[in-house]
């Protein structure tokens, strides 16, 4: 089941707010979708890649999100970064934090556990041991 996750809650994408705290606890899965909400044209997001992250500036080829109700679904599994890429009298990424990274995780089903007994006979079977081939040709003897 999708879960839409309004980034910064009632706070919105704005300056001044923890993102990092807000997305701590967070679970987010392929399907999902992250909702922008904010004034524009006070700000923007747009999609960078960790270093543009670390550094708060984005490729020239980016292209910001502008609505202030930007969705994002989150299509694949792995990192996600996002910045703020408005210059006011201070700039809104590096001075001021409007920064998102976030860790999307795939809904794939873990694989079934294999109990004692599974690995123990596949393991005798596996080795073909010599007394169980014995027993199944004597068993097949018998039985013509």
């Amino acid at each position: 089941m999708a879960t839409e996750h309004i980034v910064g809650d009632e706070t919105g994408w704005t300056t001044g707010f923890d993102y990092a705290a807000w997305a701590k606890d967070k679970v987010f899965r392929v399907g999902d979708t992250l909702v922008f909400r904010y004034t524009p044209p006070n700000h923007n997001v747009i999609k960078v890649n960790a270093n543009e992250f670390k550094d708060c500036v984005a490729s020239k080829l980016s292209e910001p999100l502008i609505s202030g109700n930007d969705t994002i679904p989150l299509a694949t599994p792995g990192k996600k970064w996002y910045i703020c890429g408005k210059v006011g009298a201070k700039r809104h990424c590096a001075d001021l934090g409007q920064k998102l990274a976030i860790n999307v995780i795939s809904d794939a089903p873990a694989p079934s556990p294999t109990t004692p007994e599974d690995n123990a006979a596949s393991g005798i079977i596996a080795t073909g041991s010599p007394v169980i081939v014995a027993a199944l040709v004597f068993m097949a003897m018998i039985m013509v």
